[in-house]
């Protein structure tokens, strides 16, 4: 039996994926968001090549890779800019499909909303604020505040890409989201400035046990995003207050205000959560709604982005009569096995790296710096380092480090 009708709740870059995807095949989508309009914060920025090959499944890598920039080389460093080791690019064969590419979320969320406009079984609708859900054996249906009322819509399926505080995952299996907060504070910065003199890579992750950060180039123009370290425990206001001091604190050249210009600035902790299921009979859960992890490496952003993927795959072969509806249990079952043996250790284990060793005989000690190290001098491992790095952005800590690495590539 064909799908009639999808809502997608939320209408981030992860929805209006996922809504580009069906309404393609004919499948009409109602994309619901409690938001007036797209989201604006600085978030996430890197595409590996599992995200590149949905967004080009979607219809708008072109566009992407047009607006975007390819990186071309990573590097972890102390906190004098000092180089401990890095991955280069260079070696990626020139017809690689679906390169790494970078462009800062909200401009993703801006395409996407450009193309999803332009399909006739699609509508996007702001100010529309899902607060109950229901199904029985034929449909699946939202209860929804809007500018006019409250109303209800009704589908074949309900789908939550509404983030981190998901209204579907919450009707689902109340408030309690499984999982931990890390006893970590991060700020997310846009800023303008000059990392270039300082001969910064294209992304660098400086390693200090209180002082760690990440920099990285995300647009054409010179944009950077820096995360930084900072005390736990704060109020947002407070954090904001001390952004100055925490720049001419770790950044290179201790920059007062006036030697850079910050777009954007939002505190955040760092996340390690799963919910139980990604179903529940018609009503479904994909990308932060599901599961969250800790920023270092991409893994949130291109897992979420490889759920909707996959889930388009099941509710399109269900929609074709390829298979039925036990096809959404195994993505369930599949998307959650990912973020328990892959999503979840290896995020973990990418912001330990940058806290939880010495800087200073970190080159000496780290497996993963070593390998890289060694890599420096050995072509083919250079070239295999590249090539896991963009298939998925420091898989390769896991891949070259235990023997069940060739399970890591097959997720």
């Amino acid at each position: 039996m064909s799908i009639k009708k999808v809502i997608v709740v939320g209408a981030g870059p992860s929805g209006l994926i996922l809504g580009l995807l069906l309404s393609r095949q004919g499948i009409e989508v109602e994309l619901l968001d409690a938001g007036a309009e797209l989201d604006k914060q600085p978030r996430a920025a890197h595409y590996a090549t599992s995200a590149a090959y949905e967004l080009a499944r979607a219809g708008v890598l072109d566009d992407v890779n047009a607006r975007g920039l390819q990186p071309k080389a990573f590097a972890w460093r102390k906190i004098d800019t000092s180089f401990i080791a890095g991955i280069h690019h260079d070696s990626l064969p020139e017809d690689y499909p679906h390169k790494m590419v970078v462009l800062p979320l909200d401009r993703l969320g801006k395409l996407l909303y450009e193309h999803i406009q332009r399909q006739p079984t699609a509508q996007v609708k702001w100010s529309h604020r899902v607060v109950k859900i229901g199904q029985d054996q034929g449909r699946a249906w939202v209860d929804v505040e809007t500018p006019a009322g409250m109303r209800r819509s009704e589908a074949d399926y309900v789908v939550g890409c509404d983030g981190a505080s998901s209204t579907i995952r919450r009707e689902l299996f109340g408030p309690e989201y499984p999982g931990e907060t890390l006893n970590a504070q991060l700020i997310a910065t846009n800023v303008y400035y000059d990392f270039d003199r300082f001969g910064y890579w294209d992304a660098n992750f400086i390693v200090h046990p209180q002082n760690y950060y990440m920099a990285a180039k995300i647009t054409t123009d010179g944009m950077w995003r820096v995360s930084y370290a900072d005390t736990p425990g704060l109020s947002k206001e407070e954090y904001i207050s001390r952004q100055p001091q925490r720049y001419e604190e770790i950044l290179p050249g201790n920059p007062k205000p006036a030697d850079y210009q910050i777009t954007n600035i939002s505190p955040y902790k760092l996340q390690q959560r799963c919910a139980p299921s990604f179903r529940v009979g018609r009503i479904l859960l994909a990308a932060d709604a599901a599961h969250l992890c800790n920023p270092f490496g991409g893994l949130g952003l291109t897992g979420g982005i490889a759920d909707v993927g996959n889930l388009f795959d099941a509710l399109n072969g269900i929609h074709k009569g390829l298979t039925d509806e036990k096809i959404l249990d195994k993505y369930s079952e599949v998307r959650k096995r990912i973020w328990q043996e892959v999503i979840d250790p290896m995020s973990r284990e990418n912001h330990r790296r940058l806290h939880d060793q010495d800087p200073d005989t970190a080159h000496k000690n780290d497996e993963f710096f070593k390998i890289c190290i060694q890599a420096e001098t050995d072509d083919k491992l250079s070239q295999e380092l590249a090539l896991v790095s963009a298939a998925n952005f420091m898989v390769v800590i896991t891949i070259r480090l235990m023997n069940t690495g060739i399970g890591y590539l097959e997720a």
